[in-house]
C-alpha cells in the first residue's frame, strides 16, 4: 500500500507541471492583454498553442515509452518543458509568447501520456481506477492552487514571475524523477515496440469504435472544463468585476468538487463497475450545465449560481475523466503508451477545437462559454449512452 501512494505522488508531481502551465498564469491573460496592447482573442492563443503542440507531442511520446522505456521520454519532455517555462518569462511580445508556449506544451506532454502508462504497467481494473484518481487528486491540487499561486506572483513580481515560477517546478519534477520513479518497462518488455508496430498500433485503435466511444466521452468532457479555463478569467475579472485573487478563489472552487469526487472512483467501480458509474455521471453531470444554460438564457444566472452549478457539475466529472481513462486502457496493455498517446491526443484536440470555437463567439459575456459547455456536456452523455457497457463484470482489487 506504501508503494501504492508513492507511486500515485510521483507521478502526480510529474504530471502536475502541465496543469500548471495551463492555470497558474490565467489570473495574470487580462494584464498580458494590456502589456502586449493585444485583444482578448490574440492573448487566447497562448492557450491554444499549448494545447496543439501538447496534443500533438502525445502521439510521439507514447511510442517513444514502449520503446525506449518510461523515464527517457519524461525527461525529454520536462527539459523540453522548463526551456519553454524561461522562453515565456523572457517574452519581448506576444507572438514568442505564443512560441514559447507551444514549446512547453511539447514538453508537458511527456507527463500526460506517460503517467497513465506507468498506472497500465502496474494495475488494472479498480485498483487502476482508484490509483488514476489518487492521481487525480494530487494533479488537481495544481489547478485549485496553481491560480492562487499565479496571483500572488503576479502582484509579488509580475507577470513573468509565473513562468519562472514554473521553471522552478519543472527543476523539481526532473530531481524527483531521477530519484523516487522506478522504470516499468523494462528492456525484456519492448522487443516488438518499434515505429511501424506504433503506427499499425494507431491504425488499430482508430478501427475501435468501443474505444474511441469511450475515449471521447472523456474528450468532452474535458473539453467542457477547458472551456471555462480559457474564458473563466475574462469573465469572472473584467465580466463580473473580480481582482485576480477573488477569481482564483472561484476558480479553485468549481476545481473542489471534480477533487472530492474523483476519490470515489476505486470504491463505485467495485460497488457498480465502470460502465454504470461512468453513464451515471455524464447523465448528472448534463442535467447541471443545462440547468445552467437555462438559468443563463434566461437572465437569472448571478455569480453564485453559476459557481455553485459548475461546482456541481464538474463534480461529476470526477468520474468520468478518470474512469473513461481506465476503461479505455483496460483491454490494451501490451500498447498502453501507445493507446495513453491518442487518447490524450484525441482528448486535448477535442478540447482545443471548443476553446476556439467559444473563443471566436466570445462577446464578453458569459453565454459563449456556458453554450460551449453545455454542449461538450451533452455530447459526452450521447457517447457515454452509446458507447460505455450498461453492465460488466465486477474485477475484484488486487
Amino acid at each position: 500500500m506504501r508503494s501504492f501512494y508513492l507511486t500515485a505522488l510521483v507521478l502526480g508531481l510529474l504530471t502536475a507541471v502541465g496543469p500548471l502551465a495551463i492555470n497558474m498564469y490565467l489570473p495574470a491573460l487580462p494584464v498580458i492583454e494590456d502589456v502586449f496592447d493585444t485583444d482578448t482573442v490574440t492573448v487566447q492563443l497562448s492557450l491554444l498553442s499549448f494545447f496543439v503542440s501538447m496534443s500533438l507531442a502525445q502521439l510521439i511520446y507514447g511510442p517513444l515509452s514502449d520503446m525506449f522505456g518510461r523515464r527517457l521520454p519524461l525527461f525529454i519532455g520536462l527539459t523540453l518543458y522548463l526551456l519553454g517555462a524561461v522562453g515565456s518569462a523572457l517574452a519581448p511580445d506576444i507572438q514568442w509568447l505564443i512560441a514559447a508556449r507551444a514549446l512547453q506544451g511539447l514538453g508537458a506532454a511527456a507527463g500526460m501520456v506517460i503517467a497513465r502508462a506507468v498506472i497500465r504497467d502496474l494495475y488494472t481494473g479498480p485498483q487502476a481506477a482508484q490509483l488514476m484518481a489518487t492521481l487525480m487528486l494530487v494533479v488537481s491540487i495544481a489547478p485549485v492552487l496553481a491560480p492562487l499561486a499565479g496571483s500572488a506572483a503576479l502582484a509579488a513580481g509580475g507577470w513573468r514571475t509565473i513562468f519562472w515560477s514554473m521553471a522552478a517546478a519543472a527543476i523539481a519534477a526532473l530531481v524527483l524523477l531521477t530519484t523516487a520513479l522506478k522504470e516499468t518497462r523494462p528492456p525484456e518488455q519492448r522487443g516488438d515496440s518499434s515505429l511501424a508496430r506504433s503506427l499499425r498500433d494507431y491504425a488499430s485503435l482508430l478501427r475501435e469504435p468501443r474505444f474511441l466511444g469511450i475515449v471521447f466521452v472523456g474528450a468532452f468532457g474535458l473539453a467542457s472544463f477547458m472551456a471555462y479555463v480559457a474564458n473563466s478569467s475574462f469573465i469572472l475579472i473584467e465580466y463580473y468585476g473580480l481582482s485576480p485573487t477573488q477569481y482564483s478563489l472561484a476558480f479553485s472552487i468549481n476545481a473542489a468538487g471534480f477533487i472530492g469526487v474523483a476519490q470515489l472512483n476505486g470504491y463505485l467501480s467495485r460497488r457498480f463497475g465502470l460502465g454504470p458509474m461512468i453513464r451515471f455521471a455524464t447523465a448528472a453531470n448534463v442535467a447541471v450545465m443545462l440547468l445552467l444554460l437555462i438559468t443563463e438564457l434566461v437572465g437569472i444566472a448571478t455569480l453564485p449560481v453559476m459557481i455553485v452549478l459548475l461546482l456541481c457539475g464538474y463534480a461529476f466529472l470526477g468520474l468520468v475523466v478518470p474512469g473513461t481513462a481506465v476503461l479505455a486502457l483496460e483491454d490494451h496493455g501490451e500498447k498502453a503508451g501507445t493507446a495513453s498517446a491518442l487518447m490524450g491526443a484525441l482528448q486535448f484536440m477535442t478540447a482545443t477545437v471548443m476553446i476556439g470555437i467559444a473563443g471566436a463567439f466570445f462577446d464578453g459575456t458569459p453565454i459563449p462559454m456556458i453554450v460551449a459547455i453545455a454542449a461538450c456536456s451533452v455530447i459526452a452523455f450521447a457517447l457515454a449512452m452509446l458507447s460505455v457497457p450498461r453492465k460488466e463484470a465486477q474485477i475484484p482489487a488486487e
